[in-house]
């Protein structure tokens, strides 16, 4: 359990860190990023602010999963993860990845339909190819969640 206990607090240390870090992303880097891109390529100037709020809401989906994350690892510590409590936080992971991955399926297609070379929307096939294998296996990970809880619910039922 002392294992245990230490790869928990070093996973919130962390945790805590990459919140940190994409809240910078979400308030200085990425707007930032578009506005001098805005004024580099003035025909692209139009994307500004779609680009802005579309990576903003995908820092937003992975500060939700930063947060959900967290939450498990209190039920984790209170060994309370097998019970239906967790299965709220593991749904709204779903949810953020699965909404994530809507809006990039939006902008790969509008990229793949107005792009003028390969490479870019080759990116967003594997981010969208990786977002989709992150969702199912989240999928997945709730099913075995759901079923250990029915499983731990009956086994106390019987002792």
């Amino acid at each position: 359990m002392n294992g245990d206990h230490r790869a928990v607090v070093l996973l919130r240390i962390f945790l805590a860190l990459l919140f940190g870090i994409l809240v910078l992303f979400q308030v200085m880097s990425l707007p930032g990023q578009f506005a001098h891109m805005a004024q580099e390529s003035p025909d692209m100037a139009y994307l500004r602010w779609p680009a802005t709020a579309v990576t903003v809401f995908w820092v937003l989906c992975a500060q939700v999963v930063i947060v959900c994350t967290w939450k498990l690892l209190t039920l984790v510590e209170k060994d309370r993860i097998f019970t239906t409590a967790s299965l709220v936080w593991v749904d709204a992971i779903v949810w953020a990845v699965g909404t994530a991955w809507a809006v990039l399926l939006g902008v790969f297609l509008y990229v793949g339909f107005n792009a003028g070379d390969p490479g870019l929307p080759l990116l967003l096939l594997l981010m969208l190819t990786g977002v989709t294998v992150l969702g199912l296996l989240m999928i997945v990970m709730r099913a075995l969640l759901r079923q250990a809880t029915t499983l731990r619910t009956d086994m106390e039922a019987v002792i």
